[in-house]
């Protein structure tokens, strides 16, 4: 079912980003995944390097794959407050478990040994080398005769 829209922007937008998911320390705006894992890439004279923010992830919410020459950067959250009266009983009980991914192609010749990464201050800092792809070079492969 296709909402209302109002001006150009759906009616639910602003009740959902604001009411529904609740604003956590260390994330940007009210909604936690606002600017979430923005990325810069630079090319230096020998690879390339990605800046990529993670805003209220710590080091060890982060892992980082690599398969098939392709980087996949995974950070998961999670998070619970509960709050309660004097007797036990629930005054305010909140849970957010979160998880983004980015993947980026290095290249199939680059290995995981290649691959460095530090994380600092909010933001994963990644280096890969420049690897030319090998052209292969088709291996001759002889029977033997005998007699």
């Amino acid at each position: 079912m296709l909402m209302p829209s109002i001006f150009g922007e759906n009616l639910f937008d602003d009740f959902f980003n604001d009411f529904m998911v609740p604003a956590k320390p260390g994330f940007a705006g009210a909604h936690p995944f606002n600017g979430l894992m923005k990325t810069d890439v630079k090319e230096t004279d020998t690879g390339f390097q990605l800046d990529i923010e993670m805003p209220g992830y710590g080091k060890e919410d982060i892992t980082a794959e690599l398969k098939n020459g392709y980087l996949t950067i995974n950070a998961t959250k999670k998070s619970e407050d509960d709050e309660k009266d004097k007797n036990g009983k629930y005054l305010r009980r909140e849970r957010f478990y979160g998880s983004c991914s980015r993947s980026f192609y290095v290249g199939k010749q680059v290995t995981e040994e290649d691959i460095k990464a530090k994380f600092e201050n909010g933001i994963l800092i990644v280096t890969s080398p420049k690897k030319e792809e090998q052209p292969k070079v088709e291996e001759k492969k002889y029977i033997s005769i005998e007699g």
